[in-house]
C-alpha cells in the first residue's frame, strides 16, 4: 500500500501551484481629471479671417509697394507693411499686367465691325462643316445598312 504521510506535503504544494497560477484582476486606470467646464479648450489661435479687396485697394497697395521699394525698402518689408501676403503680392502682380506683357498667346482683339464679320464668317463655316458632317455620316448608314442585309 502506498504511504499516506507524504500525502499531505503534495497537497500542499498543490493548492501553493494553484494560487499562483490563478488569474489576477487587471488593474484599472484611473481616468484622467476633467478640465473644468468653464474654461474653453483652446488647442490653436484662429487663423486670420479672409478679406476681399476691391480693384482699388489692390492697385492702391501695388503702388504702396512701389512706392517704398523705390524709396530704398526691401520689397519683403514693403510688402509687410502694406499688410499682404509675398504671395498675395505676386498674385496680384501677375493679374494686373497687361496682355501685352503677359505674351502674345492669344489673338489680338478685333475692332468692332471686324468682330461682326468674322462673327458671320465662322458661323458660315460651321454650317458648312455640319452638312458636311451629316452627308458622311449618311452615307456611312447606308454602307452600314447593306452590309447587314436591312435594305
Amino acid at each position: 500500500m502506498a504511504d499516506e504521510s507524504n500525502a499531505a506535503p503534495v497537497a500542499a504544494v498543490v493548492a501553493t501551484d494553484a494560487e499562483v497560477k490563478a488569474p489576477t484582476a487587471k488593474k484599472r486606470r484611473s481616468r484622467p481629471p476633467q478640465k473644468a467646464a468653464s474654461e474653453p479648450a483652446q488647442s490653436k489661435p484662429p487663423a486670420a479671417k479672409r478679406r476681399g479687396y476691391s480693384e482699388q485697394e489692390k492697385s492702391e497697395k501695388l503702388k504702396q509697394i512701389e512706392t517704398q521699394v523705390s524709396d530704398g525698402n526691401t520689397l519683403k518689408d514693403a510688402i509687410k507693411s502694406a499688410g499682404i501676403s509675398e504671395q498675395t503680392y505676386y498674385h496680384w502682380k501677375g493679374a494686373a499686367k497687361p496682355a501685352a506683357q503677359k505674351g502674345t498667346k492669344g489673338p489680338k482683339p478685333l475692332p468692332a465691325g471686324d468682330e461682326l464679320a468674322a462673327l458671320v464668317e465662322l458661323e458660315e463655316e460651321n454650317q458648312r462643316l455640319r452638312k458636311l458632317l451629316a452627308e458622311k455620316l449618311r452615307v456611312e448608314n447606308a454602307e452600314l445598312r447593306k452590309r447587314l442585309g436591312l435594305d
